[in-house]
């Protein structure tokens, strides 16, 4: 029997039924929606509204309903309409007519919110633990590679060195933004819906904080209307998907740039990597370029949805059915990709002589602007006069530092024989030792404060040994 077909005299439309149903999609909430359930059958019986005999039958029930689940043995049938009708369904067929019961008060408006709140918040917590497994990956691999200095680059021209280490430790710092954000999406996924009703609340005296305390929510929804229609949760979650996204993006932008043999400055894991059909030689970093390629499809989810809200009229419409397919999709990809991600990382090999082989001269520029500036030049006229060395060095085909004193007095008398020493990479790196910097003393600081972030979420059981996976 359907959930809703008393007053009507005919079936639905083939087609439109297929069109409507969300069961081959939805039915991975099942855990959320017994749980979700079981905790109504409860509050039900502390209510008065049924026995706690008949409690304890809807709970057996649900209980075995979810192991058939949990065996892959639970059969679809014809008229289940969604993950909340599928349960309904079998529950009657194992206990009889008091399955009917469960119902009482409760729509599958406030019940559908309830379980992607529940789904959500366990597949947070799974994703936070992958999100510090790659951030534990980049500290282990920027620890081991201290000494490698590299161009660092604006526009993708060189621009100033660089320890290879900073560089990757930008990206831990994007991640733990990342982080902090999904906190926050948590806190205000974290209230419970249950016990809204259609859209004007629960006649029944349901106590919804009990209620609420045994479904491990800490808060419940102030307003039924609001709760029945709230997905700002759910925009919120792909919000952050979509920037972690991009995150993960960049970051593989990077390292496919990096590891191009025209850079060669590292190389991706064989296991990583793919090869051509035709060319025996190519070696492809196909699982960079794929996280790269994942970013429309995860920032494509948000547009949709947000494109959906738009002018909805207020309370429950069936167009908010359209959230879930975005964010099984998303929590599925991120869910695949951080791992492989944190994995490329352990498994980086870094060229440390690559990069320093690509380091020119002139990448010291602006060293030797600071030079005349303890040589109380003023900056702007040190910019100028360090742009016209350049030139007078591009002129003769020489490097920067082969010109020759007369040359460098010739453009500005401060210069003296002393210059020579501006021109050393690592002196450039060290100079920079202000917090944030480049310099390895502030590097090394910087991996330290990202220790104690990580001890904040730390992961059970983690393997010992992963952090000296470094070549």
């Amino acid at each position: 029997m359907k959930l809703w077909g008393g007053r009507f005299t005919a079936e639905p439309d083939e087609l439109t039924r297929q069109f409507g149903d969300s069961i081959h999609f939805d039915r991975r909430m099942y855990a959320a929606d017994i749980r979700g359930s079981i905790a109504y059958a409860g509050a039900l019986a502390q209510a008065g509204i049924i026995t706690a005999e008949e409690r304890d039958q809807l709970i057996a029930g649900l209980e075995q309903v979810r192991a058939e689940f949990d065996a892959d043995a639970f059969q679809i049938k014809p008229g289940d309409e969604d993950i909340h009708t599928a349960v309904e369904r079998r529950l009657g067929e194992l206990i009889g007519p008091v399955a009917g019961k469960l119902h009482t008060g409760r729509s599958r408006n406030d019940q559908v919110s309830t379980d992607l709140r529940l789904y959500l918040l366990d597949e947070m917590t799974v994703l936070r633990e992958a999100l510090t497994a790659l951030q534990q990956a980049i500290v282990d691999k920027a620890e081991a590679h201290l000494e490698a200095i590299m161009p660092g680059y604006t526009h993708l021209q060189q621009a100033q060195p660089l320890l290879f280490s900073h560089w990757l430790m930008s990206f831990f710092w994007k991640f733990q933004r990342d982080q902090e954000r999904l906190t926050d999406v948590a806190r205000r996924t974290a209230v419970m819906p249950l016990g809204s009703g259609a859209l004007a609340g629960n006649p029944l005296d349901i106590d919804r904080e009990s209620l609420a305390v045994e479904l491990g929510f800490p808060a419940v929804s102030e307003n039924s209307v609001d709760a029945v229609s709230d997905r700002d949760y759910v925009v919120e979650f792909l919000a952050w998907a979509a920037l972690l996204q991009i995150h993960l993006s960049c970051l593989a932008e990077d390292l496919i740039i990096w590891s191009s043999q025209e850079f060669g400055f590292v190389r991706v894991d064989e296991a990583y990597s793919t090869g051509s059909s035709l060319m025996p030689q190519k070696r492809n970093p196909d699982s960079l370029e794929l996280m790269r390629g994942k970013s429309g499809r995860i920032v494509g989810h948000l547009t949709g949805l947000l494109t959906t809200l738009k002018g909805l009229p207020s309370s429950y419409n069936k167009d908010l059915q359209e959230d879930k397919e975005a964010v099984f999709d998303a929590v599925d990809t991120l869910k695949l990709e951080l791992p492989i991600a944190a994995e490329v990382i352990r498994t980086l090999t870094v060229n440390h002589a690559r990069m320093a082989a690509a380091l020119d001269d002139a990448i010291l520029a602006t060293d030797l602007a600071d030079y005349l500036v303890h040589k109380e030049v003023p900056f702007r006229e040190s910019h100028h006069v360090v742009g016209r060395a350049i030139r007078r060095a591009e002129e003769l085909g020489v490097p920067l530092k082969s010109l020759s004193l007369a040359e460098y007095q010739a453009i500005h008398p401060a210069f003296t024989a002393d210059v020579y020493e501006v021109f050393d990479f690592r002196r450039s790196v060290e100079a920079r030792d202000t917090e944030g910097g480049t310099a390895p003393q502030a590097v090394r600081a910087q991996i330290e404060r990202a220790r104690e972030h990580l001890k904040a979420h730390q992961i059970p059981g983690r393997r010992k040994g992963d952090e000296s996976a470094t070549t």
